[in-house]
């Protein structure tokens, strides 16, 4: 999967916020991200991150 820093991505679940749109903050072995509803960031295994990521949203 080509994922780069800054992509907006749509998550299967969504954040306890109530939005499941996030931007990418930094990708590799884990990937960073920061939710636009409430701008709390987590870090993800890669794994984790494509088994729950819905789609690129640009």
């Amino acid at each position: 999967m080509d994922l780069e820093v800054g992509m907006k991505v749509e998550m299967k679940k969504p954040h306890p916020c109530g939005e499941n749109k996030w931007l990418l903050e930094r990708v590799g072995a884990d990937i960073k991200i920061r939710c636009l509803g409430c701008d709390r960031q987590i870090m993800l295994p890669r794994k984790s991150f494509e088994k729950g990521m819905k789609k690129i949203l640009g």
